[in-house]
């Protein structure tokens, strides 16, 4: 037996229902996963650069006080551009890490 033809507005429901299941399916699952992902980078990101902070003072620190007077009086500049010259450096070998990335893809 051959089944009854569905009427309009049940075919209109049933399509509405099946187009939010699929942008569900297909916008909002993937972002929930992004999410996750944008929030561990932006942790790992600040923790790492605090880190760096706290390691560029201490090197600078250790300059001020282990050398002597080497960095006394005219050169007690000396220790500041170092410690800005080191983590520039740094800086710049992650931008150009982030750079090549960018490339590949």
């Amino acid at each position: 037996m051959p089944e009854e033809p569905k009427s309009i507005p049940q075919v209109m429901t049933e399509l509405k229902e099946l187009t939010i299941s699929y942008a569900k399916q297909e916008t909002i699952d993937p972002l929930k996963g992004l999410q996750r992902f944008v929030g561990y980078g932006i942790g790992g990101s600040l923790v790492l650069s605090i880190g760096l902070i706290l390691l560029g003072l201490s090197g600078l620190r250790y300059m001020q006080t282990e050398t002597g007077t080497r960095f006394t009086g005219n050169w007690s500049w000396a220790p500041y551009l170092i410690t800005t010259l080191v983590l520039g450096g740094l800086a710049a070998l992650a931008f150009l890490a982030i750079n090549k990335d960018a490339k590949r893809d």
